[in-house]
Order: C-alpha cells, then sequence, then structure tokens
C-alpha cells in the first residue's frame, strides 16, 4: 500500500531539518521515561510523516531523504517495540522504498527481511497463535488466518504486503516462490473481512497473483481481469498503478492490445495528485508511459 501535498519550495528545503529536530524531541521524551503517555502520539506521528512521503510528487527528494527516515523509524521501535501502528507503518514503508528504488539484489533482500520482520511482529502482537506463521505447517496457516478479524485487517496487511515484498526480493529461490499461496489466503481473508480496505487494494494482490504466469503454469486470466475489475472501482481509478499492472499482466497475457493502450492512455491523463497515492500514481505514470513506448514490439 504514502502521500502528500507538495506546498512550496521551502516546505522541500526544511524537511530534513524539521524532521531532525521531531526526532530530537521524540528521543528526549522516549529517555525520559514518558513513552507510555506518548506512545499514541508517536504512531500518530509516523502515519502523518508516511502520508508525506506518499503525497509527495518529487521521486528523487524521497529516494534520497527516505532513509533517514527508516533509521528514525528503527530508533522509535527499539524505544516501543510493542507498538504495532508503529511496526506496521514501518514494514510498509521499508516494503515500498525497497520496491520503488532499491536495485541492487543484496540490499533488497536486507530491506525486505527487515519489513517482513517488523510485519511478523506486528501481527504476533496482534494474535498470540501467529507468531510463527512463517513456519507453520500450510493447513494450519489457514486455519489460523481464517480467524483473523476485522480489527486485525491492517497488521494483517501489513504482513501480506512485506511477505509479497520478499518473496519479490528472492524470486530466484523456489522455497519463496512457492509462498505466493500464503500471500493468497492472506489477501482473500482481507476481503472476506473488508473489501475496501485501502480502497481495495487486496484485490490489487490477488489481480496480479493470478497473472502472474500463464494458463499452462497456472495462471487464471479471467479471474485476473475480475480482481483488476474490482480493485479500479474500489479505488476509483485513483490508484493509478491498478491499471498500470491491469495492462502489464492481464491485456499483454492475452493480447488485447485494444485494452493495454486504452488503460495506459487513461493513466497518462488522470492527475496523479490524489491524497495517498501521488508519489505512486508519479512513478505509475512513468511506467504507463514506457509500457506504451514498447508495447508495438509487443504486439
Amino acid at each position: 500500500m504514502i502521500l502528500l501535498w507538495m506546498v512550496n519550495h521551502n516546505f522541500k528545503q526544511s524537511i530534513s531539518s524539521a524532521v531532525i529536530f521531531a526526532f530530537c524531541i521524540i528521543s528526549l521524551l522516549l529517555s525520559s521515561g514518558c513513552a507510555i503517555i506518548i506512545s499514541s502520539a508517536t504512531s500518530d506521528m509516523m502515519e502523518d510523516l508516511s502520508d508525506t512521503i506518499l503525497d509527495n510528487d518529487d521521486l528523487s527528494m524521497v529516494k534520497e531523504g527516505a532513509p533517514a527516515y527508516l533509521l528514525m523509524v528503527d530508533s522509535l521501535i527499539s524505544k516501543d517495540p510493542g507498538n504495532k501502528t508503529l511496526l506496521s507503518t514501518a514494514s510498509m514503508l521499508y516494503t515500498a522504498y525497497a520496491d520503488l528504488f532499491v536495485k541492487d539484489v543484496d540490499r533488497s533482500r536486507k530491506m525486505a527481511a527487515k519489513a517482513l520482520n517488523y510485519a511478523n511482529k506486528a501481527i504476533c502482537l496482534e494474535k498470540n497463535n501467529a507468531c510463527m506463521l512463517k513456519a507453520e505447517t500450510f493447513e494450519e496457516f489457514k486455519k489460523i488466518i481464517s480467524t483473523m478479524e476485522k480489527k486485525h485487517v491492517p497488521a494483517l496487511f501489513a504482513l501480506g504486503n512485506a511477505w509479497a515484498g520478499w518473496i519479490m526480493a528472492n524470486k530466484n529461490d523456489f522455497n519463496a516462490i512457492a509462498d505466493i499461496s500464503h500471500i493468497e489466503i492472506i489477501m482473500q481473508r482481507i476481503i472476506e473481512l473488508d473489501e475496501t480496505y485501502k480502497d481495495g487494494a487486496a484485490y490489487l494482490y490477488m489481480g496480479t497473483l493470478a497473472t502472474l504466469f500463464p494458463p499452462a503454469l497456472g495462471g487464471k486470466p479471467k479471474l485476473g481481469k475480475h480482481y483488476f475489475d474490482k480493485a479500479v472501482k474500489l479505488s476509483r481509478g485513483e490508484n493509478l498503478i491498478v491499471k498500470v499492472l491491469y495492462a502489464k499482466l492481464y491485456a499483454k497475457m492475452v493480447f488485447d492490445r485494444k485494452l493495454h493502450d486504452q488503460l495506459l492512455k487513461e493513466v497518462m491523463a488522470a492527475d496523479p495528485y490524489v491524497a495517498g497515492y501521488t508519489l505512486l500514481n508519479i512513478r505509475a505514470q512513468i511506467q504507463a508511459r514506457e509500457l506504451i513506448d514498447d508495447a508495438d514490439d509487443y504486439f
């Protein structure tokens, strides 16, 4: 599943100093025995900062500045390791940063592992029988996931998101690829509990999983199309990455040039400045242009 409206040039220049100042204040409070009192405030602040990153329209700025922010998140977690919201937020941020900006394989794997570790800790705090999900048999895993309730959806989504990122970072490892079925179970449960969570993001995962492989290898394009259509509807078309993946995975798989071009043209024509999606939408438009430019070579 981070965005903020760019206010002005001075705001961009002052972000680093503002974050450092906030970090210093928080550190002083945490070290003075006020951790319990400000735990909620810390979580709220981290969510606000996450929104600030996701609402930013400057990919280069985020790429250069986010690592310092991630270190700050690590520090806050070390002071408040039982903060479920903070752990889930950190997991989402590490996964997003690695996916968007990290090309080095070893570094990507390290970040993906940290994201998954944070997500595992968060879900463990939510349900004590979910502390060793990755080590459970598949049948036991499904049983535990089936007992999750609506209140567990945020932590459950963070887990599925981080696990998917970990699989992609280790895509050359057959054992990692075998975990894809776990992501499907997680996202299906989220749909059962709250299909509208994060504007139907679970459907985007389900559509992606259904179209990762051709039909001969188990792919289900017809089902994938259904999931992508649901994701577009629930996101009101505001999450442009949905249409990019719809075109890239489904339309190309079934050689539907008309749908492929239509989806990508809609992405290019859309206003990327949408609260919660700006950063990802800017990236989606870049990918859409690349896919359009390469279309003649594929179809």
